[in-house]
């Protein structure tokens, strides 16, 4: 929608009108979530106070400003802000977008006490969409940058108690239970961890004991095989607890720190399930990198994988990135016209609009067989074997049963000379991988639901339900996985990126 039609709407929009004039700080807009998230709030709330954008410095550009400038604002997902208008864009970012250089897993970020208390008391809203989002993560890396590090976002809280903090989650903390999943705090599915009366779970003894385990590793073990033991004291915890893998594990201790740091205080958790291409905005099918199931669909059209573990019947919960985008701006803004309350909001579709995994290998399928011409980055060529979903003990006696003979004849060619891999074993080997790491999403076992969200979205009025859907029943998913996703895959992962670079600002361009 354009910007003079926003304009119109905005005294009927409470979404608008909460958030005007409001000083909102993200991190995590290196990533991609964290990009829609910025472009749809420049794009559609003109009025915002003011963006502030917290960045780690790196080699190439060691503050924020160099940073963003290079690698976030020349991205394709702001083509539509480009074009529509690009004066505006770029006078937005040179005056209301905000760069503060700073590590989200160090005390105040590595600020100062002074200069983190000038920033709490600036802001009125936090976004945290930071986070590592490897499946097989380090224990230790993944409990400080999905754990602790959200002391950090308290202490802006306790710095500020005006102001409103939203932690991007995800829906599977659900971790190893089963049935429909509730927008509620989780019960942990393996070792009971106490709870406290407010309804979190205590976990600073738990963390405790997760630290001196990995001190014990840290202490035996060095260099690649450090990382080894590492991720799985991880994994082995993480199933100890209740959960599939490090990542969800330490994302729903994460909840757990703040829903008791946060008590009284405006907190919402927003807990997207797998987050794919875009539906609508700012592009449809736009997306960046490969995500968690593209690479299982990229393994498929590069013929590495044709089996895989998975329950055909189960439901694959898959939403695109901007209905989460919008969930995350709506209920920000009813946190700052609401304050002092915890809310808990799930972005998913298999409660509305299901998926089954079968559904969704036969549309990939049937657009492969009829179309694969048309995505060039993806199919080098049309695949000649089918992709099938089978249980896992079944797909273990399988693989195992292959591999074993063709690890022995590529042993017997290598002692004879022949140093060339089998082809066949190396798939393999790159399906058995892909196989732990995300065989659990393929088999699901329950239901998220978000009827919490849709009471959100119902109660904002109908302005905001066309500026910000969130609603999954407007997916069509034979449009949305043959034509919409793969030719976004195609086109923005996997195609040779465009670089852009902004115009000299103003003040460069008068020093001229």
């Amino acid at each position: 929608m354009a910007m003079q039609q926003i304009n119109q709407t905005e005294s009927s929009s409470k979404v608008l009108g909460h958030l005007r004039g409001k000083r909102v700080l993200i991190t995590g807009t290196t990533g991609f979530l964290g990009k829609v998230v910025l472009e749809k709030l420049i794009r559609t709330v003109p009025d915002i106070g003011g963006i502030y954008l917290l960045i780690r410095g790196n080699k190439r550009h060691p503050d924020a400003r160099g940073r963003f400038l290079n690698e976030i604002a020349t991205s394709s997902v702001f083509d539509r802000l480009r074009e529509a208008d690009l004066d505006s864009f770029e006078s937005f970012i040179e005056e209301r977008v905000h760069c503060i250089t700073g590590e989200v897993t160090e005390p105040r970020f590595g600020m100062s006490e002074e200069a983190c208390a000038k920033l709490a008391g600036e802001l009125d809203a936090v976004i945290n969409s930071a986070a590592s989002v490897n499946f097989r993560e380090e224990l230790d890396k993944a409990l400080t940058i999905n754990t602790l590090c959200l002391d950090n976002i308290a202490e802006l809280a306790r710095q500020n108690p005006q102001l409103a903090v939203l932690q991007v989650s995800t829906c599977y903390v659900n971790g190893m239970n089963s049935g429909q999943v509730t927008e509620s705090v989780i019960k942990p599915a393996g070792e009971s961890i106490p709870r406290s009366s407010d309804g979190y779970y205590e976990i600073e003894e738990l963390v405790r004991l997760l630290e001196d385990k990995i001190a014990d590793v840290r202490a035996r073990y060095s260099g690649k095989t450090l990382e080894k033991k590492l991720v799985d004291l991880g994994i082995r915890e993480a199933n100890r607890y209740g959960w599939s893998d490090t990542y969800t594990f330490t994302k729903w201790l994460g909840e757990q720190l703040l829903m008791k740091a946060l008590q009284g205080r405006s907190l919402t958790i927003v807990r997207p399930s797998i987050i794919e291409s875009a539906l609508e905005e700012p592009a449809p099918g736009w997306i960046e990198g490969v995500k968690v199931a593209d690479a299982i669909i990229l393994a498929y059209a590069r013929e590495k994988v044709t089996l895989f573990p998975g329950k055909r019947s189960g439901i694959i919960d898959v939403i695109p990135v901007d209905l989460v985008a919008n969930a995350i701006i709506l209920s920000l803004a009813e946190a700052i016209g609401e304050p002092g309350r915890r809310r808990i909001y799930q972005c998913c579709s298999g409660g509305s609009n299901p998926v089954s995994l079968g559904q969704f290998i036969d549309h990939l399928m049937a657009e492969a067989k009829a179309n694969y011409a048309a995505y060039d980055h993806l199919f080098y060529r049309q695949p000649s074997k089918p992709f099938v979903a089978v249980n896992r003990r079944l797909f273990d006696l399988v693989v195992s049963g292959v591999r074993l003979p063709l690890s022995i004849s590529d042993k017997v060619l290598k002692l004879l000379g022949n140093s060339r891999d089998l082809k066949m074993l190396k798939n393999l080997d790159t399906t058995q991988s892909l196989a732990t790491i995300f065989g659990f999403y393929t088999a699901p076992d329950y239901i998220f639901r978000n009827d919490d969200l849709m009471a959100l979205s119902a109660r904002m009025g109908g302005v905001d339900k066309v500026l910000f859907p969130v609603d999954a029943r407007q997916i069509d998913w034979e449009v949305y996985l043959r034509k919409i996703h793969l030719a976004g895959l195609n086109r923005y992962a996997l195609k040779e990126r465009k670089v852009y670079s902004l115009r000299a600002t103003k003040s460069q361009q008068k020093a001229a």
